[in-house]
């Protein structure tokens, strides 16, 4: 039977406030650094309680369109809030633990593995990751495609064919936790930071310090607001 006549959910009334909000930045002009109206003054405009308005802002921090800068208002982080489906964060909050538990399982064996296996072209491919994601940092970026290169070449410097098969059976979920952690205020350049512990650790042929320092990079990477997030139910 088909469930196109399924009951239709109904818009919980921050997801509204979420929309309102987004046109007001677009229609007004707004650009990053730009401030948004203190939560009281939104919730009197839109006829709807501070709640809805704290629950939408919250929703703004975890998606890393906003900074919600304690005492000193909130502030746009980008130069517009084109916000992801609530339905998606909270699907992609659901399996998110279970990627993050697959990383640290598979990356700091494969970190392992390659302190022991690696060549000067390993070493190479890492070198030169970590200095593209430096670039893309200081252009104001996240550092997404250097991350991805990093760990990339840390599986290839393990030389172990069933682990790689391992982690590209996940690459999907692997690009999400990635994105999801480097928006994280100040990742990026912590992140870069823990992968050149790692590749030092690598470089020296050092297994338990290179699985040390990799088990300790995936843990930080678990540490995002959407795991912090309680989706509202109305």
């Amino acid at each position: 039977m088909t469930d196109a006549l399924r009951p239709m959910a109904k818009q919980r009334l921050y997801e509204q406030v979420l929309e309102r909000l987004r046109q007001y930045v677009a229609e007004g002009g707004l650009r990053a650094g730009d401030r948004l109206p203190p939560e009281r003054d939104l919730a009197q405009r839109l006829g709807v309680s501070r709640a809805s308005v704290k629950q939408a802002i919250v929703v703004l921090e975890v998606q890393g369109l906003v900074e919600a800068r304690h005492g000193g208002g909130t502030y746009l982080v980008r130069d517009s809030l084109d916000t992801e489906p609530v339905e998606r964060m909270v699907e992609r909050r659901r399996r998110l633990p279970d990627v993050l538990e697959a990383r640290e399982a598979l990356e700091t064996k494969l970190a392992e593995l390659a302190a022991e296996r690696r060549s000067e072209e390993d070493l190479d491919a890492m070198r030169s990751a970590l200095a593209h994601m430096a670039e893309e940092i200081e252009a104001g970026g996240h550092g997404v495609e250097g991350d991805r290169l990093f760990h990339a070449a840390v599986t290839a410097a393990a030389h172990s064919g069933l682990l790689a098969e391992f982690m590209r059976s996940i690459t999907e979920q692997i690009a999400e936790s990635r994105t999801e952690s480097l928006r994280q205020p100040g990742r990026p350049s912590r992140s870069l930071s823990q992968h050149q512990a790692i590749l030092d650790a690598i470089a020296a042929q050092q297994p338990r310090q290179a699985a040390t320092a990799m088990r300790r990079h995936v843990r930080t990477v678990a540490k995002v607001r959407l795991l912090d997030w309680e989706p509202e139910e109305s």
